[in-house]
């Protein structure tokens, strides 16, 4: 069960150049931080309901408020969606945006589907994803890792991108991101930087230099 027009090659580009625009700086924290409230009024919509219970199955978190249905409150403490993972996949900056509501329609199509053939009753009132219990949820994304699925490529960027929401804070600045104790930095103990905003390691991540310092490295530790 696919939603029809479904571009398969146009979302896998779009996510390929997304991973592209991330890995090569070219995101713009602050004007992702400037969304944030434009992200949180929007998140009614069902597109980002789906996209919100997806991020949370894969790093969960608690409930935002009563009757907060994305999130399925499986632990305690903050999870992808606190750490920004709709913020990074919504971004109007990166090409991804507009296939979002392709992609949550396929995922809700992957959900319904997977209802029907366990015998789940889903909530009309909501997106077929959101409205399945969190083991459920947990093995229908399981599946989608499946070598043999055909969308597994598609799933597999979006997991990387909401990894990279928690792990990263990729849509904030890291300084902005450590002064307001964003989850994910704060959970792997990400450093703060020195008094002159500037991050410096004394000491080596192994106990031990793994290559000597090449003559003509700059002052700032940039490479010639």
């Amino acid at each position: 069960m696919t939603p029809p027009e479904f571009d398969r090659r146009a979302v896998l580009k779009a996510l390929t150049a997304t991973l592209t625009i991330l890995a090569a700086g070219r995101f713009t924290p602050a004007a992702a931080a400037e969304r944030t409230a434009d992200t949180a009024a929007a998140s009614a919509s069902w597109t980002v309901q789906t996209l919100e219970a997806f991020a949370d199955t894969l790093i969960p978190g608690e409930r935002r408020h009563p009757g907060d249905l994305p999130i399925a409150g499986a632990v305690t403490g903050p999870g992808a969606v606190q750490a920004g993972a709709v913020d990074v996949l919504t971004s109007p900056e990166l090409p991804l945006a507009p296939l979002l509501p392709a992609i949550g329609a396929l995922l809700d199509t992957r959900a319904a589907a997977y209802a029907l053939t366990h015998l789940l009753l889903l909530p009309p009132t909501s997106p077929a994803f959101v409205g399945l219990p969190f083991k459920h949820r947990t093995a229908l994304v399981g599946g989608l890792f499946d070598p043999g699925d055909l969308d597994r490529q598609i799933w597999q960027v979006l997991s990387l991108m909401v990894g990279l929401a928690f792990d990263t804070a990729a849509h904030l600045d890291t300084r902005q991101a450590l002064a307001g104790r964003h989850p994910g930095l704060a959970w792997l103990g990400f450093p703060a930087p020195d008094a002159d905003g500037l991050w410096r390691f004394p000491q080596y991540s192994y106990g031990r230099a793994l290559a000597d310092l090449h003559p003509a490295t700059t002052a700032s530790g940039s490479p010639a």
